[in-house]
């Protein structure tokens, strides 16, 4: 079993593939007895990657002027 995703229509992939007939073979080889689901909505991806960017560097700076670690317990402090 084979699943391919994209987020560009069929007639799309000519220009990423770059060659008409190469995209043809490809797709023709690909869809020949398959079930294509198309499907719209929100990027789950993009939702996730988006929760785990790393902070701004002024959110940084913050967070380091406001918090401080005890060297003797590896407590964290504020202040």
């Amino acid at each position: 079993s084979t699943i391919v995703t994209s987020n560009l229509p069929f007639e799309d992939w000519t220009s990423v593939l770059g060659s008409e007939r190469l995209t043809g073979a490809l797709l023709d080889r690909l869809t020949h007895h398959v079930s294509i689901l198309a499907m719209n909505g929100d990027s789950y991806r993009l939702k996730q990657s988006a929760g785990r960017r790393r902070p701004t560097a002024a959110a940084e700076q913050n967070q380091a002027t406001t918090e401080r670690v005890d060297p003797d317990t590896g407590e964290i402090t504020g202040g």
